[in-house]
């Protein structure tokens, strides 16, 4: 695919290291020279200088001949402008936007972003998509990743396999005879900094971390099998009053209305503008640094810390401290790609990194055949795809058992008119089926294929 990306930031960066890793022809755009040279030394890809919305600057990328444009600059006005640009003078086919600013969101303006107005396919906003990943974790504390498929009745997970996980050194083939009804098929095992697709006969060791599909209603059995039983978080600290952290303590007032809510802010006028906006939560003026802020607070009480500030440092020392306090688990917002290696050595349970988040939703408007949802894991290690099986699919009609899948690929459920399938030996895919699929990052372009009309690929 041709692809333009306008904005070479962190965000910008990231998309266009993974679509260059997959050999598509990208294009960079961005005003800072310095960032055009670094992105255009350490990738391969074509870099310009310039503003993201003029005509001339998009002429110059290629977009009379993209496949798709990109726009994650730091303003929504120009990545909304650059989308309408494309569609209007260079008729680029799908146009992705990150916009951050709710008031465009709202439901009430729901028409702005439409063919006859303004013409962008995907839009997406990270402290929705990072504020839904955060609940998402509070509800499942278990689970240091949850993301959801097939009309969210599928739910990937990824457990931490402990010294007291009672599966530890169970053939997984064992584990099936041992919950036959339990409907959870363990996908991909991360180890030693290594992701895969295990075998049958293969176990999970101490330290794994275990990426697990089930059905909606069976993730709590499922994690309490692997010994993960921890409760609903009923005491929350979230350090940072940004978007994010107020996305994140409105959406708890209003869906967990048990749970009491404290959140530190540093800046003082922020501080008074959130605690206009929530009804529950009690507001902290002060620094998540602060051992006093964090006793004030209740760190020794709580049940999870939520580190949602705008620097890396700060939300992993502020989470540290806070489990040194007594509280029981931390969950912090990482952008540094190299950070989360250490993170985890350092206490904290389980962390989001927004940039992986968004280029998660950009995947899947550039994976070919019929894809619905896709999910990187481990910085693109491997991915979760849901994709349609159409009736040319090589999957289609013949038992599991008989279809040759490459290794490094599995199948983890089958989502069929309305009901989540487990797959087995007997299992025979139909048409129009959504299948649930785990596949490291060098065989992802075979699930694509798939998924596509031609079968010349098999």
């Amino acid at each position: 695919m041709k692809i333009v990306i306008c904005g070479a930031g962190q965000v910008g960066y990231g998309i266009a290291e993974r679509l260059a890793a997959e050999q598509n022809d990208v294009s960079v755009i961005d005003s800072s020279p310095q960032l055009i040279n670094a992105i255009g030394d350490q990738l391969d890809v074509r870099g310009f200088v310039g503003h993201g919305a003029h005509p001339d600057i998009l002429a110059q990328a290629g977009a009379e001949e993209a496949d798709m444009i990109v726009a994650v600059t730091l303003y929504d006005e120009v990545n909304m402008v650059a989308c309408q640009v494309a569609h209007s003078l260079f008729n680029v086919p799908t146009k992705v936007a990150r916009i951050r600013a709710q008031s465009y969101l709202q439901g009430r303006w729901r028409n702005l972003f439409s063919r006859d107005n303004m013409p962008i396919d995907v839009i997406i906003s990270p402290e929705i998509e990072v504020g839904e990943m955060v609940l998402r974790r509070l509800a499942l504390p278990g689970a240091v990743e949850t993301v959801r498929f097939a009309d969210d009745q599928v739910v990937v997970v990824g457990i931490q396999c402990e010294e007291d996980c009672p599966v530890v050194d169970t053939p997984l083939r064992q584990l099936t005879e041992l919950f036959p009804d339990l409907g959870a098929v363990v996908v991909g095992i991360y180890r030693n900094n290594r992701l895969f697709v295990p075998k049958s006969s293969d176990s999970i060791l101490t330290g794994d971390l275990a990426y697990v599909v089930a059905r909606r209603n069976q993730v709590r059995r499922t994690l309490s099998i692997f010994g993960h039983e921890e409760p609903e978080a009923g005491r929350v600290i979230i350090a940072g009053g940004g978007n994010i952290g107020l996305y994140v303590a409105e959406a708890l007032e209003q869906r967990q209305t048990g749970t009491k809510i404290k959140l530190i802010e540093a800046s003082r006028d922020r501080a008074m503008s959130v605690a206009d906006k929530l009804k529950r939560s009690v507001i902290l003026h002060g620094s998540a640094l602060d051992q006093g802020i964090l006793n004030e607070a209740g760190a020794g009480d709580a049940d999870t810390m939520v580190a949602l500030t705008n620097e890396d440092e700060v939300n992993i020392l502020s989470s540290v401290m806070a489990k040194k306090l007594g509280c029981k688990r931390s969950l912090s917002l990482l952008n540094n790609p190299s950070y989360p290696a250490f993170a985890s050595a350092l206490g904290i349970d389980a962390f989001i990194n927004p940039r992986a988040v968004t280029i998660s939703r950009i995947l899947q408007h550039v994976r070919r055949g019929r894809i619905r949802g896709v999910h990187s894991l481990q910085n693109g290690a491997a991915e979760i795809v849901e994709a349609e099986a159409l009736d040319t699919s090589p999957l289609v009609g013949k038992p599991l058992r008989v279809i040759d899948l490459p290794s490094g690929i599995r199948v983890g459920a089958v989502f069929r008119g309305g009901e989540v399938l487990t797959p087995n030996g007997d299992l025979q895919i139909q048409a129009q089926d959504r299948i649930v699929i785990f596949a490291v990052a060098n065989r992802v372009r075979q699930v694509e294929q798939m998924f596509r009309v031609s079968l010349d690929f098999f």
